[in-house]
């Protein structure tokens, strides 16, 4: 059991497809772990609510991000590239959780330091268990970075 004297784990979702996102976020509400799920549809979105500007200048860091790679303005790599560049954000975990299993892009993403890379499963059940453990795993098992 989770210890109520623990902050909620804060998740941002970065995925351009409705479906897949409500599909995250249902799996992640499956599970007890307590937490705050953000949705941005893109990357310079995404960069936005990290860096807290625009519309989301009161975003608040999240904990871990799991990170669409193709979307359109500005793709999953790149918001990887950016982040992990940024002194004030690359300690937070990525996720990279696409469709793609193409060995480029596993390699490309583990260049980039994502912290993990797991392929979106056809099958319902498959996708909602893949969530649940990626869940599991930042919300009981890993020690995340404090941040301010």
């Amino acid at each position: 059991m989770g210890q109520p004297s623990h902050n909620p784990v804060r998740i941002l979702v970065v995925d351009d497809d409705p479906g897949d996102v409500l599909m995250i976020e249902e799996a992640l509400e499956e599970s007890d772990v307590e937490k705050v799920i953000e949705v941005v549809a893109d990357g310079e979105e995404a960069m936005e609510f990290l860096r807290r500007e625009g519309r989301h200048a009161d975003a608040q860091r999240p904990d871990v991000i799991l990170l669409d790679l193709n979307m359109p303005r500005m793709d999953g790599r790149q918001v990887l590239g950016e982040v992990k560049r940024d002194e004030n954000l690359r300690t937070i975990p990525i996720v990279v959780l696409t469709t793609s299993n193409a060995d480029t892009d596993v390699v490309s993403s583990y260049t980039l330091q994502a912290n993990a890379y797991v392929t979106k499963p056809i099958d319902l059940d498959d996708f909602n268990d893949v969530v649940r453990r990626i869940d599991e795993f930042f919300g009981r098992v890993v020690v995340l970075p404090k941040h301010a």
